[in-house]
């Protein structure tokens, strides 16, 4: 006995070092589980060799339960999709799931859907069906999750086999997410009609729709055109004692501005504020990225200005990041750079590819001091390209 507990004890030493060595090499303390989960997604962001993915996986000692985590699972999963390393992403989940702390439905749940982000449907579908196996009793959480997976991975023809073929199989009764999963599944296939009979359905079975069934389906049918079926959503709203709040008319607005109909989705929005309701950051958002993709930027930056000045709004980090890209697109750098400043000023910096457009822009137009300190923001939120915006501004003197 003693001899196994100094084994364990030496493997645990082993897999700190390891974790330390990978993580963080100049520590000299272990690290602790956020300090590790962090220092594993700055190592991914950058990290492209597929074996070093799942190494720095592995040293992270990954879990599902923490946000940041989950985070890091995605980005590995989506490197690993992008080098076509399938092997690896089912070995690193098979891994993952002998660890004694990740046997719930709820983790292998989790593992499903990434599965279905990785493109693998079919190990989603084998991985639900080996849950027994592993110790876990199928669930109407896990069903979800693979209805979700099957969404992900574009296999809509799965998910409606899996709907209709998996209650009876494994005893199981959808709830409201099952449904809304399924909806959101017809919604994006272009399949929005098949929600009547789903939403009959429901009415059987006695689950009341929520908020989430009605966007998902109001924005199918926006999707494919069908305004009556919006009015008739609209109206079984209605029946259930439900009254549109502004998620619903952000979905309205959303679907008329991927319509390429910004002008209407604007004019939608007069109305809805008429009646006394409140547009919030997100529904300018959606204007906002409309009206830029129409390339009709002055009604963007009119847009901008009423939602923080007249209507006190505080955009988020996202809001400031589409107007700039898109303002430098259409190569209006004055405006850019405005915005720019209020973005940084609240400590948010667009990506490396914003900035460099702009500050090419500013360069064009000879704004060469303003360029400058754009340059030396950017050196300082992305140490890594440094060596790179000190050659750009190198340059600017020549």
């Amino acid at each position: 006995m003693a001899f196994c507990s100094k084994v364990r004890s030496l493997l645990l030493q082993r897999n700190r070092l390891f974790s330390s060595s990978i993580l963080s090499p100049d520590s000299k303390t272990p690290l602790s589980s956020k300090e590790k989960s962090r220092a594993a997604l700055t190592l991914l962001r950058f990290e492209k060799n597929p074996e070093r993915i799942l190494d720095i996986c592995r040293a992270a000692a990954l879990t599902p339960d923490s946000h940041l985590d989950r985070v890091a699972y995605s980005q590995a999963m989506f490197k690993l999709k992008e080098s076509h390393y399938y092997e690896g992403i089912r070995s690193f989940i098979n891994e993952s799931l002998t660890r004694p702390d990740l046997k719930s439905e709820r983790f292998v749940s989790h593992f499903i859907v990434l599965y279905g982000k990785s493109g693998l449907v079919k190990d989603a579908i084998k991985l639900f069906d080996e849950m027994p196996n592993l110790g876990v009793p199928n669930g109407v959480k896990a069903l979800n999750s693979l209805l979700f997976s099957c969404i992900l991975g574009g296999e809509y023809g799965e998910m409606k086999r899996v709907f209709s073929e998996f209650p009876r199989k494994y005893g199981l009764e959808p709830d409201l997410d099952t449904y809304n999963t399924v909806l959101k599944g017809f919604s994006e296939s272009g399949s929005t009609n098949s929600s009547h009979s789903i939403l009959a359905e429901m009415e059987r079975k006695g689950i009341k729709p929520n908020m989430t069934t009605f966007s998902v389906v109001i924005g199918g049918f926006y999707k494919e055109e069908k305004l009556s079926d919006v009015e008739s959503m609209m109206i079984l709203m209605k029946k259930y004692g439900m009254r549109p709040n502004i998620s619903i008319h952000n979905t309205q607005i959303q679907s008329l501005c991927k319509l390429k109909r910004s002008d209407r989705a604007k004019a939608f929005l007069d109305e809805i504020v008429s009646r006394g309701m409140k547009p919030n950051c997100v529904t300018y958002h959606l204007l906002i990225y409309g009206f830029c993709k129409e390339n009709k930027f002055d009604v963007a930056k009119s847009l901008f200005k009423e939602m923080v000045v007249d209507k006190k709004l505080k955009p988020e980090a996202n809001c400031y990041f589409t107007l700039i890209y898109f303002l430098c697109q259409g190569r209006d750098f004055e405006a850019a750079l405005g915005v720019c400043k209020d973005c940084m000023a609240k400590g948010w910096v667009p990506n490396i590819t914003t900035m460099k457009m702009l500050v090419d822009g500013l360069i064009s137009i000879e704004k060469v001091d303003e360029a400058r300190e754009i340059i030396g923001a950017v050196k300082e939120k992305f140490s890594r390209n440094a060596e790179k915006w000190s050659e750009i501004e190198e340059g600017l003197s020549k």
